[in-house]
């Protein structure tokens, strides 16, 4: 399975021209609070609409606009290509991670995904919003 990539860290203003779907993708990655993640599978769950690689697909063309770290893989393995950067957001920001073990490539370190999921709550979305 093919990894998505985000777009540029330059954080380009949004397209007004954005897909319907890809909007409402973005708008749940900035409901992620700092120190949390969603993945795939979530946001597509969020949004009753989709699935993990629409989701993914709308983050790697759009998702440099947004904090695009915390939309993730399910296993907590970090956006292959895009480690380093994910890593020191995740460090900044306190995310749950887990130790990488001396056989784990490059010897990174994964989301301690039963930690660092977040499941929406304490959001707009509960309060009758969306």
């Amino acid at each position: 399975m093919s990894v998505v990539s985000p777009p540029d860290d330059g954080r380009p203003e949004r397209d007004e021209a954005l897909p319907e779907y890809a909007e409402r993708v973005l708008e749940v990655a900035e409901l992620i609070p700092p120190g949390r993640v969603m993945t795939y599978g979530d946001v597509a769950e969020w949004l009753e609409e989709g699935g993990p690689r629409q989701v993914g697909r709308a983050m790697a063309l759009y998702g440099g606009a947004v904090p695009w770290w915390r939309v993730v893989r399910a296993d907590g393995v970090l956006l292959p290509g895009h480690e380093l950067r994910a890593l020191a957001h995740y460090r900044t920001e306190g995310t749950p991670l887990k130790e990488a073990s001396r056989a784990a490539e490059g010897h990174l370190p994964r989301l301690d995904m039963r930690r660092a999921r977040w499941d929406g709550g304490d959001s707009e979305r509960e309060q009758g919003h969306t």
